[in-house]
């Protein structure tokens, strides 16, 4: 199979997501070496309303071929910790009176994705059977966490299926700096090296 371009339209993008995610070779990580089963889907900062309709449509095609996914939004399960530790009001209050780094470094100490957010995401993978766990939400929570530091703690939670992360952005590998994830294409400072572009994935 071809590789797509990076200039994929919607709906090319949507259909090498649906061949390659369905297919088995993909489902069984084959063809990884010994890599974790970490897959980025970028896509461009403005299409990022269409992607969250591409996604859902996404889901029920894979279910209808027998996939079961499992989705994870970061903003959303950021929101459910805060509220779960009794301080989500406390921190809409307090927004408007702090500084952005004070606010940041409040909600990093709560959200760290060790100690917290990786452990939470660890829980809900063992609610229910899955063959492939899609994340989104990484524009949403940035700066707070960083797409980064969620996948690097996720390589001992999430190694036993497949992940795929949407991820607003491009994922660049060069030699000269090694892999980035440039979240929506500008901030080029997310060092991650492990994960595959799903974009270029052939079965």
């Amino acid at each position: 199979m071809a590789r797509q371009s990076k200039t994929a339209s919607p709906k090319n993008r949507f259909d090498h997501l649906l061949k390659v995610i369905a297919s088995e070779r993909f489902l069984k990580k084959q063809g990884l070496g010994n890599e974790v089963p970490f897959f980025i889907c970028p896509y461009p900062a403005d299409e990022a309303v269409g992607m969250e309709a591409m996604r859902a449509s996404l889901v029920k095609q894979l279910e209808n071929r027998g996939v079961r996914v499992i989705e994870i939004n970061l903003y959303d399960l950021s929101i459910a910790l805060l509220r779960d530790r009794g301080i989500w009001d406390e921190v809409l209050a307090a927004e408007q009176g702090i500084r952005k780094d004070e606010l940041k470094e409040l909600l990093q100490g709560v959200l760290d994705p060790e100690t917290h957010l990786v452990p939470e995401i660890g829980a809900r993978l063992l609610t229910q059977e899955f063959d492939v766990l899609f994340l989104s939400g990484v524009g949403e929570v940035y700066p707070f966490i960083r797409s980064h530091n969620v996948l690097n703690n996720l390589q001992s939670t999430a190694k036993e299926k497949p992940t795929v992360m949407f991820f607003p952005g491009k994922y660049t590998h060069s030699l000269a700096t090694g892999a980035s994830l440039d979240l929506f294409g500008i901030l080029h400072d997310d060092k991650y090296y492990r994960a595959f572009d799903i974009t270029h994935y052939e079965i």
